[in-house]
């Protein structure tokens, strides 16, 4: 069993199922040490970004573990504020991940992923500069010695094991840390092959708020959608599939029961990271997948 929640989970062919948080605090992260969801995903994307209160989350996550599971936290992954539209973009706010990955967090989640270079520096800035696989496409890594000592407490890891292990899976499958990508808007489409190519990303979604605004319909959230969103979603997908990176979406259809939304997103989408409001919902899709892993 490895630190990760949802790698080990993917490393046995099943989904995982996510929620948010509704605060940053110490008292929550207690409260959700023992939670039913697999990942806690943390928006920085549209909320101040709060790394006191995610240290403190985190260490409340710690106190109140193990999970049933065994593992010493839920996954937790984080997205950031900046996006991945440039290169520069992404070296210039680098401080970011640096500082929530520093909180102990197991991931990153990138948001309007544009430029496949810019997702290298993405990765990158998630890594150590010692790491060498992967070197002939990514650039050195970006995180400095100093910082490891509390990431290394919450995964139950002294500090040099601890900076061996911080690193992206799969592209090091002794990694534990889950990289994620926002493939969002039109401008993504073009370059969806290239970007879904680079390695060191687990999962990415295809994000149909910001796409249905980035073809003028801030409307085309929700299915049942127009073709021009479908056309998004399957360039997004195959892009994904073709590479072996999880495909998330989410899929809020009226005419659905929360049964037959979780069984269209494995059976018809082929999703391996799934959002669920409440226990129920991961529990079918648990049971569908024969899933054997304590929650």
């Amino acid at each position: 069993m490895g630190i990760n929640k949802c790698i080990d989970l993917l490393k046995q062919g099943q989904p995982y199922y996510h929620h948010g948080t509704p605060e940053l605090s110490y008292d929550a992260g207690r409260e959700n040490a023992q939670t039913w969801a697999d990942m806690i995903l943390v928006d920085f994307e549209h909320h101040h970004f709060d790394i006191g209160g995610l240290g403190q989350f985190m260490k409340g996550l710690k106190e109140g573990g193990p999970t049933p599971s065994g593992h010493p936290t839920p996954t937790v992954v984080a997205s950031v504020p900046h996006n991945a539209i440039t290169v520069e973009e992404v070296k210039y706010n680098a401080w970011q991940i640096r500082h929530a990955l520093s909180t102990g967090i197991h991931g990153i989640l990138h948001t309007h992923a544009r430029d496949p270079e810019a997702v290298k520096w993405f990765v990158a800035a998630s890594r150590y500069p010692f790491q060498t696989i992967g070197r002939d496409i990514i650039p050195e890594g970006l995180r400095g010695g100093g910082g490891q000592r509390q990431p290394a407490e919450i995964w139950g890891l002294d500090p040099r094991t601890y900076v061996q292990v911080a690193d992206p899976w799969p592209m090091n499958p002794d990694g534990e840390l889950m990289l994620g990508l926002k493939i969002e808007d039109r401008h993504c489409l073009a370059t969806a092959d290239e970007t879904a190519a680079v390695p060191g990303i687990a999962f990415a979604e295809w994000g149909p708020g910001d796409m249905g605004m980035s073809f003028g319909d801030p409307d085309a959230h929700d299915p049942p959608y127009p073709d021009f969103m479908d056309d998004a979603r399957n360039t997004v997908k195959n892009a994904l599939e073709a590479n072996d990176v999880v495909f998330y979406s989410s899929w809020n259809d009226d005419d659905m029961n929360n049964e037959q939304i979780v069984d269209h997103l494995i059976d018809e989408l082929g999703c391996k990271m799934i959002g669920a409001h409440s226990r129920d919902i991961a529990d079918y899709g648990r049971a569908k997948t024969g899933r054997t892993m304590p929650v």
